[in-house]
């Protein structure tokens, strides 16, 4: 039986330091990144994905975030929801990831930075940083956008309380097609359910 849980980090290498950069930079956020593997694996497993394929978005996931060690603390570790020129900083994280990623030179950098780029982007083409819509948008990020919703909605947060697994599913359902990929989430419903890594 295959494990849900996330691949160790290579020791040494462009992943490992960047990882530790995250970690370094803001330890919440390595813990969110870490969990993110792990639903992010599960799903891409749960789709039948190669090997290779899953190797990718786990290295993806656990790096989705490394833009965030260049966002200002002011609003990094903002206790509230995010408006203005504050979200407009936030949301150049993705980008700026994507770009640290295409500069350290790992094995596989171009498709791992791409789907790092993309894991804000929504179904419906509402999200950022290029407004792409359905399978427009890479299946990797679109992996690691439901797994990161669902970790962000079950974690506590400045502007929530952290959500059950029913109230999460509930927001998924009412964001299906919006938000998130319909067929995705069709697949990750009955594969959470039965996960350790279900929210409680």
């Amino acid at each position: 039986m295959q494990s849900d849980f996330p691949p160790p980090v290579q020791e040494g290498g462009s992943e490992a330091a960047l990882f530790a950069a995250i970690l370094a930079r803001d330890p919440a956020t390595g813990r969110h990144c870490g969990r993110v593997v792990a639903l992010s694996v599960a799903l891409a497993r749960a789709c039948a994905l190669t090997e290779a394929e899953i190797g990718s978005v786990a290295v993806a996931a656990r790096l989705h975030d490394v833009g965030k060690i260049g966002t200002p603390d002011r609003v990094l570790f903002k206790p509230g929801r995010l408006e203005g020129e504050d979200w407009e900083i936030m949301k150049r994280h993705a980008a700026a990831g994507a770009e640290i990623i295409l500069r350290s030179g790992m094995a596989g950098g171009a498709v791992i930075a791409r789907a790092v780029r993309h894991h804000h982007e929504h179904f419906d083409g509402s999200g950022y940083p290029d407004g792409l819509s359905g399978s427009a948008i890479p299946l990797a990020s679109r992996i690691i956008a439901l797994a990161d919703t669902y970790d962000a909605l079950g974690d506590v947060r400045p502007y929530h309380a952290a959500r059950d697994h029913v109230r999460i599913m509930e927001v998924l359902e009412s964001e299906s097609g919006a938000k998130c990929d319909p067929d995705l989430l069709r697949v990750f419903v009955p594969m959470i359910g039965r996960s350790p890594l279900r929210a409680p």
